[in-house]
This record gives C-alpha cells, sequence and structure tokens, in this order.
C-alpha cells in the first residue's frame, strides 16, 4: 500500500510538475469490494443530481449518509498523501461518487474542476480520483494535460463540449495527453486546475470511481453558487470550514 511514509519525492515532483500523479494501491485489496458495494448501495438510494449531464451518476457528500463512503472519505492513508503532494495544509472540499453506466458513449470532455467551485484563496487544491472497480481505457478512465493547472485564470468549461476548453484556451489543444488506466484500489491524485476528460464506458460492467476533494484550510467562499455551500448563508469572504469540512491530513 502507498502511505505518506513510503510516497517518494519522484511521485511528489511529478505531482507538481504535471499537476497530476498516479499513486498505486491507496486502499488495501481486502478493502476494495466492500468500498464499492457501498458505492453502487448510495447510487441505488440517493438522488442523482444530474451535474453531468447524463454523462455519470454523481453523489456529492455520500460520507454525510453512509458510514461505508465516510470510511472511505476520511481514510487517513488518502489524507495523508494528498497533504503530502499538495505541500500545504488541508480541509475536505466534499467527496462524490462518479458512476459511467455500461454502454453509456458518452466521455466527459476536457474541463478543470476548481472554476466551478466558489472557491478564493485557493492555490493548491486537490482531488484523489480511487478506482473501485478496474478501470481501463474502455471503461472510462481519465486522461490528463500535463502543466495545464498553472493556467489559473479560465473560467468554467462544459463537460459535454468538446471544444469548450480549448475554445477557452487554444494552445492547451497542443499539449501532451496522457491516459492513465487504473486497476481496482489505485488511484490518480489531480490538482484543481489540472484538465483531464474520461472516456466513455464501453463495457458490460458500471465504471465506480470515488473522488475526495481537499482545498487548503485557508479557502475561502467568493459567491459562487454551488451545491454544497447554498444551503450555508456564507458571505463572501468567509472561510470555509465547520463540520461539512473537517481538516484533514
Amino acid at each position: 500500500m502507498t502511505t505518506s511514509e513510503n510516497l517518494t519525492q519522484d511521485k511528489i515532483d511529478f505531482y507538481r510538475e504535471n499537476g497530476f500523479v498516479q499513486i498505486p494501491a491507496i486502499i488495501g485489496a481486502d478493502e476494495i469490494a466492500d468500498f464499492r458495494e457501498a458505492a453502487l448501495e448510495a447510487n441505488r438510494a440517493t438522488h442523482n443530481l444530474s451535474a453531468g449531464r447524463g454523462i455519470f451518476d454523481q453523489h456529492v457528500n455520500v460520507w454525510t449518509q453512509s458510514d461505508a463512503m465516510k470510511k472511505l472519505t476520511l481514510h487517513p492513508n488518502v489524507a495523508a498523501v494528498a497533504t503530502k503532494l499538495a505541500g500545504t495544509p488541508l480541509r475536505l472540499w466534499h467527496d462524490q461518487i462518479l458512476i459511467k453506466q455500461p454502454h453509456n458513449q458518452k466521455p466527459t470532455e476536457f474541463h478543470q474542476d476548481q472554476p466551478y467551485w466558489p472557491h478564493a484563496d485557493s492555490p493548491n487544491p486537490i482531488s484523489c480520483w480511487i478506482a473501485l472497480c478496474d478501470v481501463p481505457v474502455e471503461r472510462g478512465c481519465m486522461t490528463f494535460l500535463p502543466g495545464s493547472h498553472r493556467r489559473t485564470d479560465l473560467t468554467a468549461q462544459n463537460l459535454a463540449d468538446a471544444r469548450s476548453l480549448f475554445n477557452l484556451c487554444p494552445d492547451l489543444q497542443w499539449n501532451p495527453r496522457i491516459t492513465v488506466p487504473l486497476r481496482a484500489g489505485n488511484c490518480t491524485f489531480h490538482h484543481g486546475r489540472c484538465a483531464h476528460m474520461a472516456t466513455p464506458n464501453f463495457t458490460d460492467e458500471p465504471r465506480v470511481a470515488h473522488i475526495v476533494i481537499f482545498m487548503p484550510r485557508c479557502t475561502t467562499y467568493d459567491g459562487k453558487r454551488h451545491i454544497v455551500t447554498d444551503p450555508l448563508n456564507l458571505q463572501i469572504g468567509d472561510v470555509i470550514q465547520g463540520d461539512l469540512f473537517p481538516e484533514v491530513g
């Protein structure tokens, strides 16, 4: 298992240079099947937010509703590795289960995550994308644009539009693209500004991934609408903190 203690400097350097990194065995092999079943159960029981416009089933803040998923979202190994890669104290932003149903025929087009979030003073957000099943290219693995995390000036992109990111930043279409298939229990970490996409699921099995998103502890609210913060009556400039956003690491 990869831990913060055996995480190599090469991995840290790769992440900071490229905006993403692949990490093997972030959770134990004996835990994977239970977490996968818990995610599928949450998919059956939780309202589909449809944020992906049919591209995937998305369920946000599942850790507040499922004890099993809370164990994964707040897994100390995930938080410790994220903190070491980001190089700054972190707190949880939110988690989400993303499931691509079999033969969904819909890619998740290139985009950055952070423009969707109501965050200011947040230079080092980091997401852990955990494969809860084997995710070959044919099942919906991710492709990254190395170095694109340095583009901090872009507005939100459309996950359903293959040209959305590149219309905003034409130079990015010439970046190298690195595709990262994952075995169950492996993960990638990516910066909130690292552009990425996921292929359609062409297989007979659902693609099941759990994503844990962290933000620097100093992150403040910038006033944008977001499903997580809309009910909280935050004022612009407030630090995003409290029981829903526990400190980790």
